[in-house]
């Protein structure tokens, strides 16, 4: 019998950007909106999802990451501004954008596709958008257009900077409290 686990490629963010995200996610609460939030233990950038992986392959998976980005050089991101996919007047995925290191994360995005796709993952159709995902909404109501209306006034939040030094493949397995998130491998950038 096969098992698979479900995996990303993310990088860590920062505890100052751990707090100042979690700060948002109260404010935004406030809206009464029926979100699910990120707990802030989970907040990571996620580079590439790629479902639910055969473990006999995790290894590869593991190698190709750690390659792909080994001559990679580290840098910083900063994160500002909230906003929503699709917009702040439907939001359904609320996030917290990338100002500075934008550039980088989506060469770091760009470097661990193709040989990703070598081994079977499919590449995003879309360009890669760089963003930190602090919640979902689950379903419409009075509260959604308040959100909106919350994370247009923050357009502007700044949430501080993060410095990426490795990208880290992890699991994820879902149950009734929540994703857990446990790292397979650790991918140093060396450049």
């Amino acid at each position: 019998m096969k098992q698979k686990i479900r995996t990303f490629v993310a990088v860590e963010i920062g505890s100052e950007v751990r707090n100042r995200a979690a700060e948002l996610i109260a404010a935004l609460s406030a809206a009464g909106a029926d979100v699910k939030w990120v707990e802030p233990k989970n907040l990571h950038l996620t580079l590439k999802f790629l479902g639910d992986v055969d473990t006999r392959e995790i290894h590869q998976v593991c190698r190709a990451v750690q390659d792909a980005v080994a001559d990679a050089a580290p840098f910083e991101f900063e994160l500002r501004g909230a906003g929503a996919f699709p917009g702040a007047g439907r939001p359904r995925t609320v996030w917290l954008g990338v100002a500075q290191g934008e550039e980088e994360l989506v060469a770091l995005n760009g470097r661990i596709e193709p040989p990703l796709e070598k081994l079977g993952f499919r590449r995003e159709a879309r360009r890669y958008q760089p963003h930190l995902t602090i919640g979902r909404v689950r379903r419409g109501g009075p509260g959604v257009r308040a959100l909106g209306e919350l994370l247009s006034q923050r357009s502007d939040f700044e949430a501080g900077r993060t410095a990426v030094a490795e990208v880290i493949v992890f699991s994820s397995q879902l149950d009734r409290s929540g994703p857990t998130y446990e790292p397979l491998a650790r991918a140093p950038l060396g450049g």
